[in-house]
């Protein structure tokens, strides 16, 4: 499989932001792709950074003209096609929802974020409501995606999941930077745990997993902060954690990455993880914490 990957920069101009992606998914089609995934939150700024009500004006139903836009791209190009969409559900409730499309345009599958974080400007809880639709894989032409976004990619139990629900593949659409006032060995340790922990979700799975990030500053427009330097850095791993493709971390970046599903199945023989769980013993997994 080729997976193709856009990394971009961001800025209030929406169309400017899918003219960026749209170039990103035809130069990765160029080069042979035939699934691309985008970055989280790809059609405009990372609005998290501060709690405005105005920014819910950004949200737009599933489908939508832009659902529309990427359907088409799906479609011209002829590749599967992982987006990520602000969601408007009902007045008053929003979700952060991952989008896939089809090959012919159609959608596919959705897959709305669970784990939702409330950080210094990352206030997601302000804006989205927590997904429903389970930790359950899209099935495409291409296989069975497991998509989960961003802050998702910190717990190994929603990567699990995706694995034991026949996941063949897990992605994960991402914004995530560092802070202005972070020291360069505080961002050193940020970034190396980021990778970490997704190679090892690639590790004890069995499965590749593509974490696709944005790039460049964007400014806190009110002022609080210094803004976020989102990191990039995307990457691709083999199903032993084994870099396969990063990106850089200051520019902007369209990568089409071979993926030899069959490896999962060798590597699953020679590190049978899946077949050794002690699923009789696990009962206090589903506590808070265990007093």
């Amino acid at each position: 499989m080729k997976v193709g990957i856009v990394q971009q920069s961001n800025t209030n101009d929406k169309a400017e932001n899918i003219r960026k992606s749209l170039e990103g998914i035809a130069a990765c089609k160029a080069q042979g792709a035939t699934l691309v995934v985008l970055q989280e939150l790809h059609c405009g700024i990372y609005f998290c950074q501060a709690e405005e009500t105005e920014m819910f004006n950004l949200a737009e139903p599933i489908p939508s003209e832009t659902c529309a836009i990427f359907a088409e791209a799906a479609k011209k190009n002829e590749i599967v096609l992982v987006t990520s969409l602000f969601e408007k559900r009902a007045p008053g409730l929003y979700h952060n929802t991952s989008v896939v499309f089809e090959k012919d345009g159609t959608i596919a599958g959705k897959y709305r974020k669970m784990h939702i974080p409330d950080d210094p400007a990352y206030y997601e809880k302000f804006y989205f409501t927590p997904g429903d639709l389970g930790f359950k894989p899209i099935s495409t032409s291409v296989g069975k995606l497991g998509v989960l976004v961003c802050w998702d990619q910190w717990y190994p139990e929603a990567a699990r999941l995706m694995a034991l629900n026949g996941a063949e593949l897990l992605i994960y659409p991402t914004a995530i930077g560092w802070e202005s006032t972070d020291t360069t060995i505080e961002k050193e340790r940020q970034f190396t745990a980021w990778q970490t922990v997704q190679r090892g979700h690639a590790v004890a799975n069995g499965l590749p997993v593509v974490a696709v990030n944005r790039v460049g500053h964007e400014p806190d427009w009110t002022g609080v902060t210094n803004g976020i330097q989102f990191w990039g850095q995307s990457f691709v791993a083999g199903p032993q954690g084994e870099l396969l493709f990063t990106a850089p971390s200051d520019s902007e970046v369209n990568a089409v990455i071979n993926i030899d599903k069959q490896r999962t199945e060798d590597v699953r023989r020679i590190w049978p993880f899946l077949r050794d769980r002690r699923i009789d013993a696990y009962d206090e997994i589903l506590k808070r914490y265990v007093d």
